[in-house]
């Protein structure tokens, strides 16, 4: 998370390309939205018997269990022309971009049409269980999540590409006290991963590169591979003491002197 910030916040001061990031999780983590309520949203006691972290991103959204999954972040310091100046616009180019390089090795998904009316319902802190409008749906299910930021002109987006789907540590971990019956069935129905779809045939590897071809295809660009500047690395390590590794951001969402 401080480094995805780090990104966005030097783009917002420079001239830099946008930048196409990917990563996995060294261990189980639940990421928070930017607006959510630690206590009331997630179970914090159970996070801390099965030993999984808790974080929250800087983008909004709701909560999202990390473990087996392709992680992406797009950031770009401008709208630029392959991207439209719009939340909705961002979002559609982008899972534009991540469903033609799915299709290109097999995974044939579609973009939700329709904007879901937000429920408030038990499964409603829970960020796979309705599709937003352009998230990524295969078989009618959702396998792709996205959550995004705005600032200056500028965009941070992150999505989960989900390897596997585990509805029983899900329940534990973000939709506490519930009837695990009839949760578990309404959680196998609204979400899906790309085990589930293409067996074990597809690997991180495998999806990365399929996801890069996608954004060449789809935008007409090319790629330069490259690391974090010193700057980038100074505002992560700084982002990493003063924010992220606080309790008072990742489980109240507040800090002072923080804004972009």
């Amino acid at each position: 998370m401080a480094t995805d910030e780090a990104i966005f916040r030097e783009s917002l001061h420079s001239e830099t390309s946008p930048t196409l990031r990917f990563y996995g999780w060294s261990y189980p983590t639940v990421s928070l939205g930017y607006f959510q309520k630690a206590a009331s949203e997630i179970d914090l006691d159970a996070c801390m018997r099965h030993k999984v972290a808790v974080v929250r991103r800087p983008t909004g959204g709701r909560a999202v269990y990390h473990d087996e999954e392709l992680t992406y972040s797009v950031v770009s310091g401008s709208a630029p022309p392959c991207f439209a100046p719009s939340v909705i616009g961002t979002y559609r180019a982008i899972t534009t971009c991540i469903a033609r390089g799915l299709a290109s090795v097999g995974l044939k998904t579609d973009l939700a049409e329709a904007e879901p009316v937000r429920g408030t319902g038990v499964l409603s802190a829970y960020c796979f269980s309705e599709p937003s409008r352009y998230e990524l749906l295969a078989d009618g299910k959702k396998i792709c999540g996205s959550a995004q930021m705005r600032s200056r002109g500028g965009f941070l987006q992150h999505g989960s590409l989900l390897l596997a789907f585990n509805p029983f540590k899900t329940l534990d971990l973000l939709l506490p006290h519930l009837d695990r019956k009839g949760q578990i069935a309404g959680l196998r129905n609204s979400v899906t991963s790309v085990r589930d779809i293409m067996g074990s045939a597809l690997g991180r590897v495998d999806l990365l590169e399929a996801i890069i071809h996608g954004f060449r295809d789809v935008l007409g660009i090319e790629f330069v591979e490259g690391n974090l500047t010193l700057s980038e690395e100074a505002q992560r390590d700084r982002l990493l003491v003063d924010k992220y590794r606080t309790d008072r951001w990742n489980m109240e969402g507040r800090l002072n002197g923080h804004g972009l």
